[in-house]
């Protein structure tokens, strides 16, 4: 068994041969769009960052190029945030959509959401959370 592939002669199909060429290919058989461009492949790809403070919870999407019109930002059953867009240039288009749950303690109907320089940042305040009522008994005796 030679260890260099044949490229001149015909196929090899030893198994045990690292150098065979009719191994079988996880891929091989997948088709990719063509026409998906690295631009439009950034944008599906959408990165998002997820800060906590102890005031509210802050979400920072990178989804350059896309006006605020193209972007929705939406609140499922005060439990779910939807962030979701679309471009369409030409003959291509691209979408994303994020959905996260969210922490009960989280003030919806107070959310707020603005776009700077290709960064959508979403800002959901937190209730305050409730110190319990502590009340000094006296010890007799």
């Amino acid at each position: 068994m030679s260890l260099i592939p044949s490229f001149f002669g015909g196929r090899r199909s030893n198994v045990f041969d690292p150098f065979a060429l009719d191994v079988w290919g996880p891929f091989k058989d997948l088709s990719f769009p063509s026409s998906l461009s690295a631009e439009n492949s950034a944008f599906v790809n959408t990165r998002l960052d997820w800060k906590e403070t102890p005031e509210a919870h802050v979400f920072k999407v990178d989804i350059p190029g896309l006006k605020k019109e193209q972007v929705k930002v939406e609140i499922e059953d005060d439990k779910v945030l939807r962030i979701s867009g679309e471009r369409s240039v030409e003959r291509s288009s691209a979408k994303f959509l994020r959905k996260f749950r969210l922490p009960e303690n989280t003030k919806f109907d107070q959310v707020k959401a603005s776009m700077e320089n290709g960064v959508l940042t979403v800002t959901l305040p937190k209730e305050e959370v409730k110190k319990p009522d502590v009340k000094a008994v006296q010890i007799s005796g």
